[in-house]
């Protein structure tokens, strides 16, 4: 057999799996489902404060490492700073 074909018919190993960025909280807690703010944040372009300890669900990375997207049950389409946030 030639070394070419031989080559060709070795088993590729699996690619490993894309690995997420690892995303810290203000207290070094790695980010999780369920984030709170630490303190009373105003929202830019609302009258809305969003509350410490109010829970932000759904949450997903937005295009900044340090922003995470989510919802909460009065506001959807939040970006958070996660310098702001702990694990609830």
């Amino acid at each position: 057999m030639d070394q070419s074909r031989e080559a060709r018919l070795r088993p590729v190993r699996a690619l490993s799996p894309r690995r997420e960025p690892l995303i810290r909280l203000s207290n070094g807690a790695q980010l999780a489902e369920g984030v709170t703010p630490i303190k009373d944040l105003k929202l830019k372009g609302s009258s809305t404060v969003l509350k410490r300890g109010t829970v932000i669900r759904n949450i997903h990375l937005a295009d900044d490492p340090d922003e995470i997207e989510g919802r909460t049950d009065k506001v959807t389409g939040l970006v958070l700073r996660t310098e702001f946030l702990k694990k609830a």
